[in-house]
């Protein structure tokens, strides 16, 4: 269960992190109160599945799923550009998550 709760906590992450975007300095209520509510919720969720997980390993999972996601959004839903090294740098942030969950696992 800790796992699918650091999973769900990264999501938010990246769900936060575009409606942080999207409130412009917290200047545009709805999107500031998502912010908010869906940060709460993520770190709820983190803190959960460190009950379990090792500290390192739930927060790098957590920040990857994050910061990857994010970049994501970024690329697709804000037309932000494209560029190899950052692809490369989102792979080798991606094979970190995974190699980490997979250490996790012994």
């Amino acid at each position: 269960m800790a796992w699918l709760y650091l999973i769900v906590a990264g999501v938010l992450e990246v769900v936060w992190a575009y409606s942080m975007k999207q409130s412009e300095g917290f200047t545009r209520f709805v999107p500031s109160v998502v912010t908010i509510v869906v940060m709460i919720a993520s770190f709820a969720l983190l803190s959960l599945s460190m009950k379990s997980l090792p500290l390192g390993t739930a927060y790098m999972v957590w920040t990857g799923i994050g910061a990857v996601g994010a970049f994501l959004v970024g690329l697709i839903l804000l037309g932000e550009p494209i560029h190899w090294l950052r692809i490369v740098a989102a792979i080798l942030i991606t094979t970190g998550v995974v190699a980490m969950k997979l250490s996790s696992d012994h």
